[in-house]
């Protein structure tokens, strides 16, 4: 399907059960495939970035049974392996540092747009303590040729202004070190709760990691991964965010289940948005629902702590009753696509003026066009998000909505069901 007309809406109201989180579900794949023990997972999301991720691991040694993984007790035991891993991050950068850690020799490739993100950072960090890595095309970048090394750890540190991933990455690869390990991060630390998520995992999986000085060091124990038996992956917070906002938009009750106040992922933090614009939030363990009160309200947020959930901030801005203002995401440029500009396109496709900056957008709402046709740029959020401008009582043609299989392979057809 080229593109997928949504007729317009004027309400939306109902109960979504959530797919599992794309966050939590490759952390857990990963760590439940480096444990001692097998590990059976419930609610593991099935969509494209968790598909390459268990390919990846297969191709490495590692076996799967249903729901079942039964972990390799240390570095992987295939020595030797040529893994594409699509346009997922949530792979490709953990993967790289497990590998360096597992002593072979391993290539990792993926779609063009993964080969534009940059690596840089974390590929400095591994060389730092002796790892030999080389970059098969553009230096800073993947395709990454990855050579059996002698690591020594005494200094592992890595700059965390570009991406959380790179310290996840090494947080998550220490342990196979067989060695208590220290990761200082210079300078500003972005997207902490994605950190907190690595650390809920990894003590779950028996590595209870001491972090201190603002941020600005993680001391990793000399202990393998242990299954925990049986681990269940939480409903995925960014993609409730879609649903959320409907609510506020359509009137609601828009409830989602599998998320809740319980949640580790940083993401449920958009009902503070939410809460802002006006709308009415409930949260319990185990859901949130929101209701609509009328005209959204503006705000200017900085959301670097959300930076997934504030795709769909910015599209609830031309629902609101002046300009609103999106801070400090400049990690936005390194994502599927470079996000600012593209959601800056876009919104000014349906009528909005936008200042884009180089970490910010601000959005001034104008008289929503019908029939836009919005560009997706194979980027399943911009999708997603652009979806709600349906409630504007308009009609909107989404371009490519398959990107969506990345992380929620029948978004459209759930977002269907509770828009009226």
């Amino acid at each position: 399907m080229d593109s997928l007309e949504l007729k317009p809406a004027r309400r939306a109201a109902g109960t979504v059960r959530l797919p599992g989180s794309k966050s939590i579900s490759n952390r857990v794949l990963l760590l439940a495939a480096l444990a001692q023990g097998e590990t059976e997972i419930t609610g593991l999301l099935d969509a494209d970035d968790t598909r390459v991720m268990r390919e990846a691991l297969r191709k490495l040694g590692v076996k799967f049974s249903g729901d079942r993984i039964a972990g390799v007790a240390g570095p992987f035991p295939v020595k030797a392996a040529d893994l594409f891993l699509g346009n997922a991050g949530t792979a490709f950068r953990p993967l790289t540092a497990a590998l360096v850690f597992s002593g072979g020799e391993y290539r990792l490739s993926g779609l063009p747009r993964m080969h534009e993100r940059p690596i840089g950072d974390l590929v400095d960090a591994l060389r730092g303590i002796g790892a030999r890595i080389d970059y098969e095309i553009n230096e800073g970048f993947p395709p990454l040729a990855l050579h059996s090394s002698k690591l020594k750890l005494e200094k592992l540190r890595v700059r965390g202004d570009i991406s959380s991933q790179f310290l996840t990455s090494l947080l998550m690869a220490l342990p196979l070190s067989g060695q208590a390990g220290r990761v200082e991060v210079q300078g500003e630390l972005i997207s902490k709760p994605y950190v907190e998520i690595t650390l809920n995992v990894m003590r779950l999986f028996g590595v209870n990691v001491k972090r201190g000085g603002g941020w600005r060091w993680f001391e990793v124990p000399a202990s393998p991964y242990v299954s925990p038996g049986k681990v269940f992956v939480e409903g995925d917070a960014s993609s409730a965010s879609y649903f959320l906002a409907a609510g506020a938009i359509g009137g609601g009750p828009v409830r989602v289940e599998g998320v809740g106040r319980a949640s580790i992922q940083g993401d449920v933090r958009f009902t503070e948005v939410l809460e802002r614009m006006g709308a009415q939030v409930s949260l319990g363990e185990d859901f949130i629902e929101v209701k609509g009160s009328g005209r959204l309200k503006a705000l200017d947020m900085d959301m670097n702590h959300i930076p997934d959930a504030a795709m769909t901030a910015a599209v609830l801005a031309l629902f609101a009753d002046g300009t609103t203002t999106i801070r400090n995401v400049a990690s936005w440029r390194v994502k599927e696509t470079d996000r600012l500009a593209a959601m800056a396109a876009e919104l000014r496709k349906l009528g909005a003026q936008v200042e884009e900056g180089g970490d910010f957008l601000k959005i001034a709402p104008g008289k929503l066009k019908p029939g836009v046709a919005i560009d997706t740029y194979d980027d399943h959020r911009m999708a997603m998000s652009f979806s709600l401008v349906a409630l504007g009582g308009v009609p909107v043609r989404i371009n490519d909505p398959r990107c969506v299989a990345k992380t929620f392979p029948d978004y459209f057809t759930v977002i269907g069901k509770i828009l009226d």
